[in-house]
């Protein structure tokens, strides 16, 4: 089978392709996310998942790369990893007793034939009204850091969600319905 390479540092992700029961190794990109600017979200975390993949496939010249970024958007305003606990209490403060959607772009990148897809998919997120009390609570754990819109669906930050309206691991940072399917069009097979 070939290097099938995780470009990403996320505990959440690493730990989702763990389902699809492929041997893969996890090689962090390190690309700036800072050193661009994007007109919208979708297109922000479709440009981010392919540089990070091209950074990885630079370096790996024999592998199947995937990369992933996610953001939260509420209304037209892209809301990424908050900069600190102050902007994280902002963020959820934004996001309470609101829909928001939610949107991971993917690249899967074969780096000995340049063949890639990139795309994302988009999921909806109803939070409750969060109390002041809540929020504090939750920013003690310290669960908001490094998590896009501040917190994890799949961890304490749940009990903030009342309705998600499509794919749940989307939410969590990589849709492995399409991840899998794409793969699948590149010759790797999963669940076997």
């Amino acid at each position: 089978m070939r290097k099938i390479i995780l470009a990403s540092s996320s505990p959440r992700r690493k730990e989702l392709m763990k389902l699809l029961q492929i041997p893969f190794e996890v090689i962090a990109s390190n690309y700036d996310e800072e050193s661009e600017k994007f007109s919208n979200g979708k297109e922000m975390v479709e440009g981010l998942s392919f540089n990070k993949a091209k950074v990885v496939s630079d370096k790996y010249k024999d592998a199947v790369i995937i990369a992933a970024d996610t953001a939260v958007v509420l209304g037209e305003t892209v809301i990424g990893k908050p900069k600190d606990i102050k902007n994280a209490r902002e963020i959820l403060r934004m996001l309470s007793g609101t829909s928001h959607k939610v949107i991971t772009g993917y690249t899967i990148f074969d780096s000995k034939t340049n063949q890639h897809v990139t795309s994302s998919v988009t999921s909806g997120v109803t939070f409750k009204n969060v109390t002041d009390a809540e929020i504090n609570y939750y920013l003690a754990l310290g669960e908001y850091k490094d998590k896009a819109g501040g917190y994890a669906v799949q961890e304490v930050g749940g009990v903030f969600v009342e309705d998600i309206q499509g794919d749940f691991f989307n939410v969590v940072g990589l849709p492995l319905k399409d991840i899998r399917r794409e793969l699948e069009n590149f010759g790797i097979k999963t669940l076997t």
